[in-house]
């Protein structure tokens, strides 16, 4: 474990508690005593107000609060792929949402975490997916707007659909439309790659029961729609 997440953890031990002695800290940190009295006595000295002594127990002061970010290696690990994954496979409006994300986390890091060489996970950009057409569709989907639909099927055949967007759904390699389509009166997936056009309408429509997301779930029985035709 780093130093930096050990201490993070031992002010999280402390916090909420009347008084903790150096063993049982030890005891949860898997480290020695001594190393406890040395991360405390550091801890004190870069104004931590922890109270207590060697000896009797120590306990954190009730006014005082972790800072609002605090990450592991492997979770900023994570973190930087699910953004490097946005920035690929999202529309440009979200690549720049996930940067500023990823600005505000590293503006909240501490030194030692910001030093931490990148993982070794890459998202290369080398698709010629249309994302772009995800902007209109999130934006329809959030006023519950209407939006019509050129559309090509599997088989080539073209149609125009008039559809309650619900959700959208990644699939690793393609994404889809989840709707509630007006002209079939039921639910239909819609490959964005198959559309030709997607326009949101002036009109808005209210959630009516049997046509949310909620009853698509519970019409295709399962957590997450099958990925469409």
């Amino acid at each position: 474990m780093r130093r930096a997440d050990r201490l993070y953890r031992l002010v999280d031990h402390l916090r909420g508690r009347r008084c903790v002695t150096a063993a049982q800290l030890a005891q949860w940190l898997e480290v020695s005593e001594r190393t406890v009295y040395r991360d405390v006595r550091d801890l004190m000295a870069s104004g931590v107000p922890i109270e207590g002594e060697a000896g009797v127990g120590y306990r954190l002061s009730r006014h005082h609060h972790l800072p609002p970010l605090m990450f592991s290696a492997d979770e900023l690990a994570a973190l930087r792929l699910g953004m490097a994954m946005v920035s690929t496979w999202g529309d440009p409006a979200l690549a720049e949402l996930a940067a500023n994300a990823q600005a505000k986390i590293n503006a909240v890091l501490p030194p030692s975490a910001a030093r931490l060489p990148a993982a070794q996970l890459f998202v290369p950009d080398l698709h010629d997916y249309p994302v772009a057409r995800l902007t209109p569709l999130r934006r329809a989907i959030a006023a519950r707007q209407y939006v019509e639909l050129d559309y090509c099927r599997a088989d080539g055949a073209l149609s125009r659909r008039r559809v309650r967007p619900l959700g959208l759904f990644f699939w690793g390699v393609s994404w889809t439309l989840a709707a509630w389509c007006e002209a079939r009166d039921e639910f239909r997936n819609f490959r964005i790659d198959r559309m030709l056009a997607c326009t949101p309408q002036a009109d808005t429509f209210t959630p009516q029961a049997g046509r949310t997301l909620e009853d698509f779930f519970r019409a295709v029985g399962a957590s997450q729609p099958p990925a469409g035709g």
